[in-house]
């Protein structure tokens, strides 16, 4: 037990204060941050990550690479807690706010040491990113009020750039807004309510939009299914618009491999989380029988009870029966009569999804309130037709035209499991960078482009405060410099001469009164050639609500952590008497 004048509590632990606590809170986000800062932008590193047992993963994406890292600081745990949240809230920029983050404490930290209290710092940090919001609010964001594919597909390309589908980005971006716009929907009220309070403050704008009688949308990304299969190119990945299809294949052979809808009836598909087997007695139970004769009864009528709860769920219509569960030999000839494709042991989420997409219900029991055994027509999927198809190794049956809310699947091909996983985080962050978009209406220009002149910007309002905290948003827009710095170095580029000159443009562009300089705010770094260029031209966007919200989490991680003086270890209390 440690000596309670040293630690100046009566306590079994040890407690650091001061700035050594800060010392070693800042040491461990560095730490972190320097693990994914190689990962940054289109020339960005990937990382192979070894696990216990043996299992490799290969990735650049900041969320995955910290999840994957059993990191013990709790500092550097907020951190890793905070690439999740970016990852939860917008998609993408997860490598860049735990980057902008480390950098804010690095500075804080020194600022600590030069006899700056942390409470004028976190004020200081506070109005700097409010003064850097509205700007990008006010200046940065480009309306796209009638948006085209082509603004939907750059984002998309920005977002995959990095990534190990980035050569072929011209046509997985087409992929991706095919696919969020094929799960279209009428947003509610309470929707409309969400984007404005995440994006832009555009309530009255919102009202407005509402009032005029203009209809919003929303596109939920749970819609979108995305199933992975061996083999064959990259490129050889499809979309299936408006249906679905699941990794499972027919019971028995003698089931038809495809059924369609005939005179205008839809094929009804019935989705089961249930046995179906034959019906056996419930444990415990005893049945003490006399006559020999009695058995075959009882054995007879096990099966005629399952084939009663058979015949039910086909005289309700159903042409495709997927279970969770198995299904055994039995209620397998009863199907394969009546010409119905039956699949067992499906994904109960996969289900899920097709319940939704097809306007049917997942049954989990055929009980009624009664305790009769009924199926209601109603719990009924309904589409145009399904078909078991072929795919690399295996069968998946496909499901085209969904009666219900959208629905589309995204069916990757890739040469092996690394790949095909890495495919689906890429593609992944670019569906949700074009659901951002679409249902926010605003984008900003990328590639070191909107944190340049926001730097530019807040060096110009630090020398309108007249207090300590001048210093603090200095140094705060120094900080945000340091993602157009690490994109230039991670692509052996000069960083120092690349940024200097893209702050002399941005610094010309705001305050020159001249209206031709007002387009040099969207200038940004060509990270190919290693030149400066208009990079909303050049087709290089992200949404405005990314941007906006790695700052806003960034800045507040680095506040929380900056806010600790004082850490008590508790020592485990085993062993004590």
């Amino acid at each position: 037990m440690s000596n309670p004048a040293s630690t100046g509590l009566f306590i079994n632990g040890q407690r650091e204060t001061g700035q050594d606590v800060r010392v070693g809170n800042v040491t461990a986000a560095l730490a972190v941050a320097n693990i994914v800062k190689t990962s940054l932008g289109p020339v960005g590193l990937d990382k192979m990550l070894v696990d216990d047992i043996g299992d490799v993963l290969i990735t650049n994406d900041g969320a995955t690479i910290l999840k994957s890292l059993e990191v013990e600081h709790p500092a550097a745990r907020v951190l890793v807690d905070l690439a999740n949240l970016q990852d939860q809230e917008v998609g993408d920029g997860t490598t860049s706010v735990v980057i902008i983050a480390s950098e804010l404490l690095r500075r804080g930290n020194d600022l600590v040491k030069n006899g700056i209290h942390p409470t004028t710092i976190i004020s200081g940090y506070r109005t700097a990113l409010k003064a850097a919001v509205s700007y990008i609010k006010k200046e940065m964001v480009v309306n796209v009020s009638m948006l085209g594919d082509e603004h939907l597909i750059n984002a998309a390309k920005t977002s995959m750039s990095s990534k190990i589908i980035g050569k072929e980005s011209d046509f997985f971006s087409q992929l991706a807004v095919d696919a969020v716009k094929s799960v279209k929907m009428n947003a509610t009220a309470a929707d409309v309510a969400g984007y404005d309070a995440m994006g832009a403050s555009r309530s009255a704008e919102a009202a407005a939009v509402v009032t005029n009688g203009k209809q919003r949308y929303k596109y939920p990304l749970s819609a979108i299914h995305i199933l992975k299969a061996h083999g064959k190119s990259s490129l050889d990945s499809h979309l299936i618009g408006g249906g679905f299809a699941i990794n499972a294949m027919r019971a028995a052979q003698g089931m038809p491999t495809f059924v369609e809808s005939s005179e205008g009836n839809t094929v009804k598909i019935a989705m089961l989380d249930m046995n179906l087997q034959r019906h056996r007695m419930g444990m415990g139970v005893q049945v003490i029988v006399k006559d020999p004769a009695e058995i075959e009864r009882i054995k007879k009528r096990e099966m005629d009870i399952t084939r009663e709860r058979i015949r039910k769920i086909i005289d309700a219509g159903a042409r495709v029966v997927l279970t969770t569960k198995g299904v055994d030999d039995l209620c397998m000839k009863y199907f394969v009569e009546a010409g119905i494709i039956c699949a067992r042991r499906c994904n109960r989420e996969d289900l899920k999804r097709l319940a939704k997409a097809t306007g049917g219900r997942v049954v989990t029991t055929m009980a009624d309130m009664e305790g009769n055994e009924t199926f209601d027509q109603e719990c009924l999927g309904g589409c145009d037709s399904v078909r078991e198809v072929r795919i690399g190794d295996g069968e998946m049956l496909y499901v085209y035209g969904c009666k219900g809310h959208g629905a589309s699947t995204i069916v990757l091909r890739g040469a092996n499991e690394y790949m095909l996983d890495e495919m689906d985080r890429a593609l992944h962050d670019s569906l949700c960078v074009v659901k951002r978009i679409l249902e926010s209406n605003t984008l900003v220009p990328g590639g070191g482009a909107a944190e340049a002149a926001l730097s530019v910007y807040l060096d110009d309002y630090a020398n309108t405060i007249e207090s300590r905290e001048q210093m603090v948003i200095q140094e705060y827009a120094d900080a945000l410099l340091v993602i157009p710095k690490t994109l230039a170095v991670n692509a052996a580029k000069d960083a120092s001469e690349l940024v200097a000159k893209l702050r002399s443009i941005h610094a010309k562009g705001q305050h020159s009164e001249d209206e031709s300089d007002a387009a040099l705010k969207f200038m940004g770094l060509n990270l190919v050639d290693g030149t400066i260029r208009d990079n909303l031209v050049a087709g290089v966007v992200e949404p405005a609500i990314s941007k906006i919200k790695s700052l806003r989490f960034a800045t507040e991680a680095a506040i929380t952590i900056l806010r600790i003086d004082d850490r008590i270890t508790l020592n485990d209390s085993k062993g004590l008497a």
